[in-house]
Parts: structure tokens; sequence; C-alpha cells
């Protein structure tokens, strides 16, 4: 990814004490060096590096992608305890995370098939962010409008819009409205290290 992450500030910096060493610990149980996972990752040894020790925020983008890599969840990277299979995930046990200027809420338990999350984009922030990757993606505009690139085709979904769509086609998501939009988003969690990619910013016409 060419374009690097925020450094943290002081608000983040007990999130990333403990996302940091969880970066370390998952690539070392999936058998990879830093080499390695930068590599599957379309990261810099150095930037990843950074991310595992908390020097650099990482994006949820990244996130993503790395928890596809280490074949695990975006909570598990974050050090997050919600209780495995668990059916009914309680509102007012959702915690908000923030990663990259997005903020984002469970919206189901780990250790399933495919992850769901609750997330405000803002408006300005990872929409030059083109993705990657082997499965699917659905998601619902709760608030808000998105702007939505599926390889050259641009989208402007309204609140009450969905898009359902194979994740191999390159995809990027932006917030249309300077309120920001808010997004159900479900995504399938297919480990395929080799063809997991962030393909950084797209230059040319803006969705």
């Amino acid at each position: 990814m060419s374009a690097s992450d925020p450094p943290p500030s002081a608000e983040t910096g007990a999130a990333l004490s403990t996302v940091a060493p969880q970066l370390r610990a998952l690539r070392h149980h999936a058998g990879l060096t830093l080499e390695s996972a930068a590599r599957a990752a379309d990261l810099s040894p150095a930037h990843l590096s950074r991310l595992e020790t908390g020097h650099r925020q990482p994006s949820l983008p990244v996130l993503l992608t790395l928890a596809r890599v280490y074949g695990t969840t975006v909570s598990e990277l974050l050090g997050e305890t919600t209780a495995a299979r668990d059916a009914v995930v309680r509102a007012d046990r959702a915690e908000p995370t923030r990663a990259g200027g997005w903020t984002y809420w469970q919206a189901g338990a780990p250790g399933r098939g495919m992850q769901a999350l609750r997330v405000h984009v803002p408006h300005g922030t990872q929409g030059d962010i083109v993705r990657v990757h082997p499965g699917e993606e659905w998601l619902h505009v709760l608030r808000g409008r998105l702007r939505l690139r599926l390889g050259d085709t641009a989208h402007l979904l309204d609140t009450g819009d969905s898009a359902h769509f194979d994740s191999l086609t390159p995809h990027r998501l932006a917030a249309a409205d300077p309120s920001g939009c808010e997004l159900l988003f479900v995504h399938t969690l297919l480990q395929s290290p080799s063809t997991a990619l962030c393909l950084g910013p797209l230059t040319g016409e803006t969705p």
C-alpha cells in the first residue's frame, strides 16, 4: 500500500498497545516471516514492522487484509474477547473500535465463516484504497450515501440501498456526504495469502 497510515495519537495509544503485539503473535502463529507476511498483504516489511511495534496505526482495510493473511478475524487482531459461537450480539455490549478514521462495531460472533460489522465511514478517508481479495462482500447503507466503485463502474448508493459482489473485483468505498455514512457490512473469511491484495490509491476519475 503506497499511502502511510497515520501515526498513533494519545487516544489510540492504549488500543495499539494491544494490537501491535497481537499482530506479531498471529504472524508467528501463521509461520510467516515479516517479509513473507508483508508481501502477502502488499505492504513493505518496514511498514508492517512499524505496525507490529505500535509506531503506526493500522487502517481498517489493512486489518481486513492481515486477518485474511493470518487466517483470523479483525476481532482477534484487536484482541477482542467476544464470546465465541454466541448467536446473539447485544447492542449494549458492542464497543466501538476505530481504525484509520473508520469506526466499526462487531455485529457477529468470531469463529464463523463470515464477519459482520456495522461501520461508520467518515467523509474523505480511505476513499482511494482499492481492495481485491477472495470471497464475497455484502453491504447495506443504514444512513447517508456511499460511493462504491466496482472495477470501472461507479455507483452512488442511497440510504436503504444494498450491494452484493465478488470481492475479487477491485473495489473501494467512500462516503458521499460530509457527515459520512453508516453501513452494515458482511464479508466472507476466505484465507488465501497469495491472493489477498490491497492495491493502494486508484488514479483517475473519482466515482
